[in-house]
């Protein structure tokens, strides 16, 4: 692996111990012919095993720093000095082959890297990342429990979600203030074609948007405070952390109707 000093813009934190990344690509499973990206190969750590597991693939990192050294030590391995925000994952197709993403991502754009992967799912069979294991949590939440929200509702809406195993930060260089966590994401799931998908991110969202609240409240303080849902069957009274995924299509869907209808 690369010597380099972790950068905090970045939220670099470099995982050393030998074990956990053996434990980590088991997870992951990678079979020879798979089309991979990994976001952040950072000093290489993950790279390397899967270099040996892998024909090829590619990795994108921002750092520019240890771009260059990477190619060299990895030179069948597809470098992309960039953003994966910023990234247009159409050009990764091989073949017809699902892209499989994985990645010890930066902690502070989680979220944006997950809305992302949801955005862009049809080109993505599944994602493995280190996030922090309160996020995690979240991800994998029940209904009816404090941490079932905006995450929960949409990523087990669009993918099956796997909370893998949790990770002591005693295994990374600096050493974080906070345990991680693996995540899988399975993005196999048919979604409802009577809802849009923008649509239903926006009223999960407006939904939790006040999670103390009652829907009516929650909604009545969104962008949706127009639409007249009142008089519909659908039971208003409750809170959003009560509400299950299926009960989140039909709200949306009536939000939509009456969108259609009102505007």
């Amino acid at each position: 692996m690369l010597k380099v000093q972790p950068l905090k813009r970045f939220g670099q934190n470099y995982i050393r111990d030998k074990n956990t990344i053996l434990k980590i690509i088991d997870e992951f499973k990678p079979q020879q012919d798979d089309n991979v990206l990994e976001i952040g190969p950072g000093t290489g750590a993950l790279t390397s095993v899967l270099s040996d597991r892998l024909e090829k693939f590619s990795a994108v990192e921002i750092d520019k720093r240890v771009v260059d050294a990477l190619r060299e030590i990895f030179p069948k391995v597809e470098f992309i000095c960039g953003d994966f925000l910023k990234l247009n994952l159409d050009s990764f197709d091989s073949s017809g082959k699902k892209l499989r993403i994985i990645g010890n991502i930066p902690y502070n754009i989680t979220s944006p890297i997950l809305f992302k992967l949801i955005e862009e799912r049809s080109l993505v069979k599944d994602a493995m990342f280190m996030i922090q294991f309160e996020v995690a949590k979240r991800i994998t939440a029940q209904q009816r429990t404090k941490d079932y929200g905006i995450l929960s509702v949409l990523l087990n809406y669009f993918a099956e979600t796997k909370l893998s195993f949790k990770i002591s930060p005693n295994v990374f260089f600096p050493v974080p203030k906070v345990y991680s966590a693996i995540i899988h994401l399975f993005f196999n799931k048919e979604t409802d074609d009577g809802v849009e998908d923008k649509i239903f991110i926006k009223v999960v969202k407006a939904a939790f948007g006040n999670r103390r609240k009652t829907l009516k409240n929650s909604l009545g303080n969104s962008i949706y405070k127009e639409i007249k849902i009142e008089n519909s069957e659908f039971d208003l009274t409750r809170r959003a952390e009560e509400l299950s995924i299926p009960e989140f299509v039909e709200l949306t869907k009536i939000i939509q109707s009456r969108m259609n209808t009102e505007f």
